[in-house]
């Protein structure tokens, strides 16, 4: 039995194929996981129990699956900045909301828009109780 060593045998290539399947595996992984675009804050403070910066008539502003409330009256979001306009004591004055019965996060938001685009400022998000 005999051992043929003098054919050189051609190097064997190594294959590029699994290397760019991953790498294209990590590019698309990277790109689902990328944040694109700016996220926005809105900046709220929670109603505490204390009210003793609380001045003037007040400025409850409930939001519900059916509309919005304002001390308990029916109103639209559009007439919202106009009708607390007459119960602000100053343009910096608390307005308290309260989301109820179910009422979509994007709402409330929305909601939080319109007041800021009329000037309302200092807002308060309260826990609607149980």
């Amino acid at each position: 039995m005999a051992f043929d060593f003098s054919g050189q045998r051609a190097p064997k290539r190594i294959s590029l194929t699994p290397m760019i399947d991953v790498v294209f595996l990590l590019l698309v992984f990277f790109m689902l996981a990328a944040r694109f675009g700016a996220d926005s804050a809105i900046s709220l403070k929670a109603a505490g129990r204390d009210a003793s910066g609380y001045q003037g008539a007040p400025r409850l502003v409930e939001l519900r699956p059916g509309g919005l409330t304002l001390n308990g009256i029916a109103v639209t979001r559009e007439d919202l900045a106009a009708r607390l306009a007459p119960l602000m004591p100053t343009p910096d004055a608390l307005v308290v909301l309260r989301a109820r019965d179910g009422a979509e996060v994007q709402g409330l938001v929305d909601v939080i828009e319109t007041l800021k685009a009329g000037g309302i400022t200092t807002l308060a998000l309260a826990e609607a109780p149980e």
